[in-house]
């Protein structure tokens, strides 16, 4: 099996975000960071009521909303954040090998996957998992990384997946 696709700066963010929002450190990042924040604001406001003449009434309504402000927000903040720091270290360095044109062979012997900078190899021993989302199939050969696959590249989804899945239980 033989697919010609190309990769883009959108399809290694998409990657990305994938990853962070369902891996368990991607996750419980996003959990602490979204909850433990309010209660620091909610602890300062409480503090500062103690420590000054401040009244308790507007200094907690203050700081209780923009803890549930917070709370609501800061999801979609922490997902716009991953895609600029990506965004960034694209821009960092050259990512011809990453970005660009690829040829990937699928035989028996596993995934060849060539670029304009040369070539990776992976035995069907070496790969983990296959994942599909809306636009991709991932195919994991470690924990944190995967060949990205955009589906409007893949004439048949379904018998890529197949193909995979047999290799993968072999």
């Amino acid at each position: 099996m033989e697919i010609q696709y190309e990769l883009t700066e959108e399809d290694v963010v998409a990657f990305n975000l994938y990853h962070v929002k369902n891996s368990k450190v991607g996750k419980n990042s996003l959990q602490w960071q979204r909850f433990v924040s309010p209660m620091i604001f909610l602890l300062f406001a409480y503090f500062l009521s103690v420590f000054t003449d401040m009244a308790k009434g507007p200094l907690f309504v203050v700081f209780g909303l923009t803890a549930i402000v917070w709370v609501l927000l800061y999801p979609k903040y922490f997902y716009f954040h991953i895609t600029r720091q990506v965004r960034k270290m694209l821009k960092e360095g050259k990512n011809d090998g990453l970005i660009g044109e690829h040829s990937m062979k699928m035989n028996k012997a596993g995934i060849t996957d060539k670029t304009s900078m040369g070539e990776t190899q992976v035995q069907w021993g070496g790969i983990q998992r296959m994942i599909e989302d809306t636009d991709y199939i991932y195919i994991f050969t470690s924990t944190v990384s995967a060949y990205i696959l955009p589906k409007r590249h893949v004439y048949s989804v379904d018998g890529l997946k197949a193909y995979v899945e047999k290799r993968i239980k072999l």
